[in-house]
This record gives C-alpha cells, structure tokens and sequence, in this order.
C-alpha cells in the first residue's frame, strides 16, 4: 500500500529541490524529517511539509503505522516557466525564467518479516 502528496507549481527551481530530494529518497520517514531539518536549502521547509502531508495521507486514509513507514519514490517535476523582462542598457531588455516545481512524495509501509 502507498499513499503519496503532491505539491504543485511551487515556486522554486525544480534543479534546487531535486538536491534536496535526492538526500531523503528511500530513507525511513523519521530520519528523512531529521535530515530535511538540519539542510540548509531553501527547498528543505517545502519537501519537508509536503512529507508530513504524506505521513497524515498514510495515517488517515490507509491507516498505516507511521514507525514503519519510508520514502518510496520522490521526484521533482518542471512547472509552468513565468517569463518576466529585466530592462539592460542601450534601451533592450532580457528576458528572466521564474521556474516552478510539481514536487510528489510517496511513502510506503516495509513488509513484515
């Protein structure tokens, strides 16, 4: 069983979160918590909820036990790219991405034995 979160067009480079996705992928949920606390990265407070809201999808809808939980699959998709101008000398302007992030956690439950 799985119960996953998903978090969609967050504001944050989809290059930034994948290094912080890449630290908690397949570690127990607990020691992902603890690692997600103690990154210093912008991305860390985000994945982090996103998490907890895994852990409440598994707990309530699944009634699975939060002890035996881990991180089964997480990625960073690429959302939409808000394009924006910065004005440059001599009257022309270029051009800056603001990038978003479609960020999924899934967790599962270890099997017993």
């Amino acid at each position: 069983m799985q119960a996953k979160a998903v978090a969609k067009s967050v504001r944050i480079a989809p290059r930034k979160v994948r290094l912080v996705i890449d630290l908690i992928r397949g570690k127990n949920v607990g020691e992902a918590i603890a690692i997600l606390k103690h990154t210093q990265r912008g991305a860390s407070p985000v994945v982090e909820k996103l998490l907890n809201s895994a852990i409440a999808n598994a707990e309530h809808n699944y009634e699975m036990n939060t002890d035996n939980l881990y991180i089964s699959e997480a990625f960073v998709n690429e959302g939409i790219t808000m394009k924006r101008f910065r004005p440059r000398a001599m009257g022309r302007a270029s051009q800056i991405n603001k990038r978003t992030s479609h960020i999924t956690v899934v967790v599962s439950e270890k099997k017993e034995g």
